[in-house]
């Protein structure tokens, strides 16, 4: 399973959709990139972009639309009611799957540095990738907007930029970040009174002694008073929290909630939790939700992975031995991901939350890779099958076999390294993982030991063929290190966990 990113950039267009479609169209040219969501506001006079893709993937994407936006829009001919201080105002990183927020801070960094050198635009860094506590807040770096920030950038030695000139051009500045998944979430009122709504989003935003994890502005949008929010964490404050603040800020005016929008996309647990909430489900399950209950059970009926058990079974020689040694390493790393997430989040365990992400992305990782050995082993034996079809009359005959044997040991030898680092990351998840998952520590350890000792058979089987002593010999020596190393983890993993497990 692939690391995968998402990047929610805002462009300040709102009015010309032929620009939006343009940048969207630079975007979407990179290889690998998904396009989720896009809308735009013409009012705000901005659009916002939902992508998703690799890490790499990602960041060249990123840059291809600030590159573009850079090109089309033209800040000193720009009017819209949102904050902004740039053609591309702001483009957030969001860590979804096998990555952690370091990275993101990372890719921030990276992208920063180089729209800073390539394309001259002034970058400030914010949230986990701020470089100073006073610009992890996005309002704070907004202050002035572009016409404040033009004026300020090149004497006040408080705006600097991270990269870039301290210069101010038709593009303006770009606010780059890495940050948790937010809740875009916009309430309209019953009434044009734009006062009210600023006093509402004041009092119900953080830095005005609100909610903890809302921003907010009053904004006049379509001829409605806008109260507009960021819930930069809905698990700690939540969407009908926000609501139920704001119906009852604007009952103290004589207002009314008219309507409310989402702005780009909302992760499917903040409606859950809004739903129990107001249809007082105090002992609802999400496995009532009837798409649920069938992907559940979809997806359960198709983990047996049936064709690969047939295939084995079935008397051919390819897949053997290798490629289910390489499923067992995977299956160990797998359980070591899941041991460690687990216990992320579980205030019991908060001291070793960082190790424990670092497992879930390890493991991850080796999950990948085992799982493509799956496949390259079988492909190492067909090459020496091929190999061996040579007439033997046939002079290229003996360098194809030597060469296809060796690349049949130097397989299940990888698979025989990525099981002990599998059995590594199991042993952290044993010591300091969520006991209640002991148990799956030691059952994965038990695999990956498996997966070593039999990926070492196919290393010490095929290495017989070869000619060269001196190779023949570093290999055997290198596998018995790897099998002692694995043996001696795989008992230490299940001394910690009958220990912990109180089975000693």
């Amino acid at each position: 399973m692939q690391p995968l990113v998402e990047c929610v950039p805002n462009f300040s267009e709102g009015r010309r959709p032929e620009v939006v479609e343009q940048i969207i169209d630079a975007v979407r040219a990179v290889p690998g990139i998904t396009i989720l969501d896009s809308s735009s506001d013409v009012d705000h006079n901005r659009s916002v972009l939902t992508f998703v893709g690799t890490p790499e993937v990602v960041e060249a994407a990123a840059f291809e639309g600030i590159k573009k936006a850079a090109e089309l829009i033209d800040m000193t001919q720009h009017s819209g009611e949102h904050p902004r201080i740039g053609a591309t105002d702001v483009i957030p990183f969001i860590p979804i799957r096998g990555i952690l927020m370091a990275e993101c801070v990372a890719i921030a960094k990276r992208l920063g540095e180089r729209v800073g050198t390539e394309l001259g635009i002034p970058v400030y860094l914010y949230e986990a990738a701020a470089t100073r506590p006073d610009r992890e807040n996005l309002a704070d770096l907004r202050k002035g907007e572009y016409e404040g920030l033009r004026e300020a950038i090149s004497s006040d030695p408080n705006r600097a930029p991270d990269f870039g000139p301290a210069e101010v051009g038709r593009a303006g500045a770009t606010v780059i970040g890495a940050r948790a998944p937010l809740v875009a979430y916009n309430i309209y009122l019953n009434t044009n009174d734009v006062e009210a709504a600023n006093k509402i989003a004041k009092s119900i935003r953080h830095s005005g002694g609100g909610l903890r994890y809302v921003k907010a502005l009053g904004l006049l949008v379509e001829g409605r008073a806008q109260v507009s929010m960021n819930l930069t964490d809905f698990t700690k404050t939540s969407i009908y929290r926000a609501q139920e603040m704001v119906k009852s800020e604007a009952a103290r005016y004589g207002y009314i909630i008219h309507h409310a929008e989402l702005i780009g996309l909302i992760p499917e647990q903040a409606l859950i939790d809004a739903a129990r909430w107001y249809l007082q489900l105090d002992a609802f399950t999400e496995d009532q939700i009837l798409e649920r209950k069938l992907q559940t059970t979809e997806a359960q009926a198709g983990m047996i992975p049936q064709a690969f058990l047939d295939a084995v079974a079935s008397g051919e020689p390819t897949p053997g031995g290798g490629s289910v040694a390489a499923l067992a390493g995977a299956l160990g790393a797998a359980l070591a991901s899941m041991v460690a997430r687990s216990t992320m989040g579980k205030k019991k365990y908060a001291e070793f939350e960082h190790a424990m992400q670092e497992v879930a992305h390890l493991a991850d990782d080796l999950r990948d890779q085992l799982t493509e050995a799956i496949t390259e082993d079988s492909q190492a034996f067909e090459q020496v099958l091929a190999a061996y079809r040579l007439g033997k009359e046939d002079l290229k005959r003996l360098p194809a076999v030597q060469a296809a044997m060796q690349r049949a040991a130097e397989v299940p030898m990888r698979t025989a390294e990525l099981a002990i680092q599998a059995l590594d990351q199991l042993k952290v998840v044993a010591e300091h993982g969520n006991v209640n998952a002991a148990s799956d520590a030691a059952a994965g350890a038990h695999i990956a030991l498996a997966a070593l000792e039999a990926a070492a058979l196919n290393v010490l089987v095929n290495v017989q063929s070869l000619e060269n002593a001196e190779l023949v010999n570093q290999i055997r020596s290198q596998i018995t290190t790897l099998r002692d190393q694995g043996r001696a983890t795989a008992q230490e993993i299940q001394r910690l966990v009958e220990n912990r497990a109180g089975l000693a």
